[in-house]
């Protein structure tokens, strides 16, 4: 696959994705720190989304692409109300490096919330030759997730790839289909064009077979946007990673996670942007941790206390932090409010930034039309997450003219 062509078809993978919620807050009875309850948030239903990705040629470039639309994506589809529990999850297929057994399927993430453990094991992608089976990753996903029993709660799984759809020997796309119908997963693909017209039949059958939708990437005419810089970007990027002094971390796993959120700050700050192009990747990540979407109560307290039965004197000694330790017990509540309404100022200076931002852009945009290829693939993104979206009940936000 060309460089061109694998931009493009993740940019429709990771752009047919994602969304979540954030829980409510309770007062600590105990304290005698006034802490006033916030008013009942409406909980959003969940959304799980496994994405699938071929990784048989060369992905540099898919890669760079993936770091730049997940949080895109994520901030896009923030405005579905209200806001989702959305958890993802992430395969790669296709290479030789992975188990022939497994039909060079490797589970690179669990269904999870935490959105900086996906872009973690997304930057670590490596790509390598194999057969590319379809079925197989399909199957794969459906099988081994804990997917959500919740009524009403949309589960999607994307593929993308090229070549032939129907490689496996081994498992059939008539059965996987019927196993994604039975489980009310919808399956939606992504084919790479590179010359063979005649797969894309195949593709677009399994898809509409699992009750799914097709989209298909003409390598000649999709061609990655590029975003010009504007006077807001530095202050987006600095605001967000002030935003991480702003969670205070617990539990066994608690320091390796801030230490995480960092490091994805610096993997977005690192992706390669083109001559006068903005920094979009870093740009989107500070957006998305400005915003409903990217929740982190497994393992920071400021959004645990925003749970319905939060106890700060419930959380044992030894999961604490050293800045919570030095603090008096009385005195912990007060800290983490006070560490929430500084994070709370700070994203509503990013999403004022973001929206001048944006109307600057939009005001570029309108000088340079699209072409029919980007158009096209353009409405193909957002018709199928919205019309998927509000077929499970979701009010989503009128399409971003």
């Amino acid at each position: 696959m060309s460089l061109a062509l694998r931009l493009a078809a993740l940019a429709a993978v990771v752009a047919l994705a994602l969304g979540v919620a954030l829980p409510l807050a309770a007062e600590e009875p105990k304290q005698p720190v006034d802490v006033a309850k916030p008013a009942a948030a409406e909980t959003g239903k969940p959304i799980d989304i496994v994405i699938c990705l071929d990784v048989s040629g060369s992905m540099n470039g898919l890669i760079d692409s993936a770091k730049i639309q997940l949080w895109n994506v994520v901030n896009e589809l923030a405005r579905i109300k209200p806001t989702p529990q959305l958890r993802v999850g992430l395969y790669a297929y296709g290479a030789n490096k992975y188990d022939a057994k497994k039909g060079w399927v490797n589970k690179e993430v669990d269904l999870t919330e935490d959105l900086d453990e996906v872009y973690k094991m997304l930057n670590a992608l490596k790509t390598g030759g194999g057969d590319e089976l379809v079925a197989r990753v399909t199957k794969t996903a459906i099988e081994d997730q804990k997917w959500s029993a919740e009524k009403g709660a949309l589960k999607i799984v994307f593929v993308c790839g090229n070549e032939a759809v129907n490689q496996d020997k081994v498992v059939q796309l008539d059965d996987v289909a019927v196993m994604a119908k039975k489980a009310g997963i919808v399956v939606n693909t992504i084919y790479c064009k590179y010359g063979q017209d005649s797969e894309i039949p195949a593709w677009a059958a399994f898809a509409e077979n699992c009750g799914g939708r097709h989209v298909n990437i003409d390598q000649n005419r999709a061609a990655a946007q590029v975003v010009v810089k504007t006077e807001f970007d530095d202050q987006i990027i600095k605001l967000g990673e002030q935003l991480n002094r702003t969670y205070v971390a617990y539990g066994k796993d608690g320091k390796a996670k801030a230490d995480n959120q960092y490091a994805q700050d610096k993997n977005a700050g690192g992706v390669p942007a083109a001559p006068g192009a903005a920094p979009t990747a870093a740009i989107e990540r500070s957006v998305t941790k400005a915003g409903a979407l990217y929740r982190n109560s497994t393992w920071d307290l400021v959004d645990k206390m925003k749970e319905k039965d939060f106890d700060i004197t419930k959380v044992k000694e030894e999961d604490l932090c050293d800045e919570l330790k030095k603090i008096k017990p009385e005195e912990r509540l007060a800290y983490l409010k006070k560490k929430a309404e500084e994070r709370a100022e700070l994203q509503k200076k990013i999403a004022e930034l973001s929206a001048s931002r944006q109307k600057k852009i939009d005001e570029d945009l309108a000088k340079k039309p699209k072409t029919d290829g980007e158009k096209a693939l353009d409405d193909a993104f957002k018709s199928v997450i919205r019309d998927q979206a509000k077929a499970k009940g979701f009010d989503v936000a009128p399409e971003k003219k």
